[in-house]
């Protein structure tokens, strides 16, 4: 190694580096092969080094350091080159080197020696081989990239007969100071000439073998002779250099070719391989060994998808072709005849079509309503014997078409609500359903334009177009209408879009807001309506009739009568439910002539509503016993006597004289008819009911069949009369004065002989 100063080379000395610090770094497993003096700061050697088992054969051997240097912190790059030295000697692999010379080999013949190998490089390396001398062999060396190598050059042809052996010394020398070398021996064994080869019984050998036979099996066993003697006779069988198949093995003493591996007709079936017969010095021969491979039935058929039509449209018409399926066999002949079938019970069949093509074909129409995906499973058997099979099942979805309309769950619909309900009351929820998928089954809720009592039935009802819920718009009222009918468009969202319509009919239920409302007797204000009574009218005799009609119906209409303040108590009872007025015990002189009733009429509602009115009557048999009618009215009326007492003195000067002529007449009828005041009835015109009330048994509403006789006044402290017609003519108004009516009621009476009496109805 040659000197090197670090403190030279750095520009500094020897203290400065050993104040600094300075020292080689290594990495991981490097070993120091070198180190620092810090005294001279000299490199030095740390560790001996060997150049070979660094860095081999390689032309340039060098290794790298980082000198360190502290206060200031300072990185080096140390490069250090290793030189080769002739420390190792060259060597050959073998200690003996052999070769096998037939006494044939002719002048000139070369073999070959194994090349000699020196770990040094360069001079230091082989660079000659020597001879040893002998009468037989020259040596000539060569050059090729791994180095120089010699080669045995026959120079007299061996006598096998006069000398069996020859031995040489090989040297081989490198070009290092001092000089290293190393020597291998020779032998040279001297074979007897082969004259002879083998000779094989067939030049070409044929079998054929199942190809599902067992490992192991002999498939052929070739013969072969040697004519030679002894050694030069026995002969040895392998593959030739061209049969490298691993399927089958030979033994090389007996010639039994066996399988030893499997075979398949389908990838081969046919096998061509050399068979060579060798003597034991070399001499060869060859033949041909052809085995065939018969097929059996071992591959099922193999079913490939060439293409499909996936998803199916269902509106696709019947004999569609959908899919291609190819179907193959691999094995031959009969093995490879192959059947194709479906199951039956999918509108899809398989025609045969090229070769081992088929094409599947819809036979009838699809709906994805009924069924929205088909698993369709092909099932291919060939013609072996016993048969194999294979399947594969095809998955194909069907695709929807707008082909069905919302169907309502119900052919009608029913809802109900209560009068004055609220706006946005929920009444029903209609309903429709559409099998279709996606889009073409979202179902969308509209009304039908239409009118319902002259307004639009948008006015009345909404519905909400995703859920099917109907609300009211607005209040009803069941006094208005109390039912109608709407038409509901279920509209899909497909393209072009279906629908359907429903009806829904619309019940409006009544509620208890009307009070009753009395027909007779007319409202007080308006007349005052009073009723004369026989003294001979005996328990149980009707008197009267209190009519009054309800505006609710059902429960809510239905009425109940009550006396809730008269005049006697324990005279007359009214009907709970028919309004009847009738006498409670036999009538006699000690009972009050004047009687007046107040009557409470009730409906059923809940809550019940009730309302009432005032009957008055007069228990006498002739007008002749009424006392001056004023003090009934004044006992009920006493805010209006002021009002009153004037109108009486007006009409009792006015009218004084015709009052006297009307009682004659009436004392004159009476003797003609004695019975005529309770034979009739007040008759009460159809007409006078309101506009939508219903007349009907039961509900306290008077039949207009009914009729009594009856009292009348005009409610005025007057002694003016009025007179009715007949029993079924019109009741006249009590608002009507005699001023009017006076002339004309005189001639019609006259002729009638029935002037007050016809009715038994006198107007006061």
């Amino acid at each position: 190694m040659e000197s090197s100063n670090l403190a030279k080379d750095l520009g500094t000395d020897a203290n400065t580096l050993a104040f600094r610090n300075v020292r080689i770094s290594i990495d991981g497993e490097n070993k120091r092969y070198c180190d620092i003096n810090l005294s001279t700061g000299d490199l030095v050697v740390a560790e001996i080094m060997d150049r070979e088992q660094l860095c081999g054969r390689k032309i340039s051997c060098s290794i790298k350091y980082e000198i360190v240097l502290e206060n200031p912190l300072e990185l080096q790059n140390l490069l250090l080159l290793i030189e080769d030295i002739n420390d190792n000697s060259p060597e050959f692999g073998n200690g003996v080197v052999n070769f096998e010379i037939r006494e044939s080999a002719g002048k000139g013949a070369r073999f070959a020696v194994s090349q000699a190998m020196d770990a040094d490089i360069g001079l230091n390396g082989v660079q000659s081989y020597t001879l040893q001398k002998n009468q037989y062999f020259n040596l000539a060396v060569h050059t090729n990239v791994g180095g120089k190598y010699g080669e045995l050059v026959l120079e007299k042809e061996l006598d096998r007969e006069q000398q069996k052996e020859v031995t040489l010394l090989l040297t081989a020398l490198d070009g290092g100071n001092p000089q290293r070398s190393g020597t291998v021996a020779i032998h040279v064994m001297v074979l007897d000439v082969n004259d002879n080869k083998p000779i094989f019984s067939q030049d070409i050998y044929k079998v054929g073998i199942p190809e599902n036979s067992p490992i192991g099996s002999v498939v052929v066993t070739v013969s072969a002779t040697d004519a030679d003697d002894g050694a030069n006779g026995e002969l040895s069988f392998t593959f030739g250099p061209s049969s490298n198949d691993k399927v089958f093995a030979v033994n090389s003493t007996t010639g039994q070719v066996k399988l030893s591996g499997g075979i398949d007709f389908e990838k081969k079936s046919l096998y061509e391989i050399i068979i060579q017969a060798k003597d034991n010095f070399g001499l060869t021969s060859h033949a041909k060994v052809v085995i065939e491979i018969t097929d059996i039935n071992d591959n099922p058929p193999l079913i490939s998808l060439k293409s499909l039509t996936n998803p199916l449209s269902e509106n696709i018409p019947p004999g569609t072709e959908v899919g291609i399926i190819s179907v193959q066999d691999k094995d031959s002949e009969g093995n490879k005849q192959v059947r194709c079938s479906i199951p039956v019970n999918v509108p899809f069949k398989l025609n045969p079509s090229i070769k081992n093509y088929y094409s599947l074909i819809t036979t009838s129409e699809l709906d994805r309503e009924i069924i929205s995906d088909y698993n369709i499973t092909i099932t291919a058997t060939d013609g072996g014997s016993p048969p194999l099979s294979s399947s594969k099942t095809i998955h194909l979805s069907i695709s929807d078409v707008n082909d069905n309309p919302p169907v309502f769950e119900e052919q009608s619909y029913s809802a109900y609500v209560t009068e004055n309900n609220k706006p946005g009351f929920s009444m029903c929820c209609i309903t429709a359903r559409d099998p279709d998928w996606r889009q073409n089954g979202t179902v969308v809720y509209s009304l039908l334009p239409s009118e319902v009592n002259g307004v639009p039935v948008s006015s009345c009802l909404s519905i909400n177009g995703d859920t099917g819920v109907i609300h009211a718009v607005r209040e009803f009222d069941y006094e208005q209408f109390r039912s109608f009918k709407v038409q509901v468009v279920a509209r899909d969202n497909g393209s072009p879009p279906l629908s359907s319509n429903v009806t829904v009919s619309v019940f409006i239920t009544d509620e208890n807001d009307n009070s009753p409302q009395i027909l007779y007797p007319a409202p007080e204000g308006n007349s005052l309506m009073t009723e004369m009574v026989p003294k001979a009218a005996l328990a149980g005799s009707l008197v009267s009739k209190v009519i009054a009609v309800d505006a609710d119906s059902g429960q809510n209409a239905w009425l109940a009568y009550q006396i809730v303040k008269s005049t006697d108590p324990g005279l007359f009872t009214i009907g709970l439910h028919s309004g009847e007025i009738r006498v409670k015990r036999d009538i006699s002189e000690s009972d009050n002539m004047k009687q007046n009733l107040v009557i409470s009429v009730k409906d059923n509602g809940q809550p019940s509503l009730s309302t009432t009115c005032a009957v008055y009557l007069l228990i006498s048999d002739n007008l002749a016993e009424v006392p001056e009618l004023k003090d009934m009215s004044y006992e009920e009326s006493n805010n209006k006597l002021t009002s009153y007492l004037i109108i009486a003195l007006v009409s009792v000067s006015t009218f004084f004289l015709t009052f006297i002529i009307l009682i004659m007449a009436v004392r004159m009828c009476h003797r003609r008819k004695p019975r005529m005041l309770f034979d009739g009835a007040v008759a009460i015109p159809s007409g006078y009911f309101p506009p939508s009330y219903a007349e009907g048994d039961g509900t306290g509403t008077l039949r207009s069949s009914y009729n009594y006789d009856a009292y009348l006044t005009t409610g005025s402290r007057t002694s003016d009369f009025k007179f009715s017609r007949s029993y079924n003519d019109s009741t006249l108004p009590t608002i009507q004065t005699l001023e009017q009516s006076q002339s004309a009621a005189f001639e019609e009476d006259l002729l009638t002989e029935c002037i007050v009496v016809v009715g038994g109805v006198v107007i006061f």
